[in-house]
């Protein structure tokens, strides 16, 4: 009987380490997925789109840092969706459809606002 306890005890721990190091592994897969993206943010009321300067891709954003909206308000534009460039991290994922975001190829999370300007500076995006 005490075989038996040390032998389940074993196999418990060995499942347990072998789960935790899958869940490592995930966690690090999805930092990958991270990317930096650079281009021109605008927000307002209804809209909030991000369009890649170099491959002219247009996103939705959702803001998961939390920055990114309260950056682009403390610049004190009078009119809302007045675009500004930005260079942040992020991931994208599938659009649903069913709601505003389905009108866009992907939606842009942000998880890290590197740069806000409200001048564009000269290059692909300044066309």
């Amino acid at each position: 009987m005490y075989t038996r306890n040390k032998i389940f005890f074993a196999l418990l721990l060995a499942v347990s380490f072998l789960w935790a190091c899958n869940g490592n592994k995930n966690t690090a897969q999805e930092k990958e997925k991270s990317i930096t993206l650079k281009g021109l943010y605008s927000f307002g009321p209804e809209v909030k789109s991000f369009t890649d300067c170099d491959e002219g891709r247009e996103y939705w954003v959702a803001d998961s840092a939390k920055n990114l909206e309260l950056e682009y308000t403390n610049l004190g534009f009078e009119k809302p969706y007045t675009p500004v460039y930005i260079e942040v991290e992020a991931h994208l994922v599938k659009s649903d459809t069913a709601t505003v975001t389905g009108g866009y190829d992907s939606t842009m999370v942000v998880t890290k606002v590197l740069k806000v300007l409200k001048d564009i500076p000269e290059g692909p995006c300044n066309q």
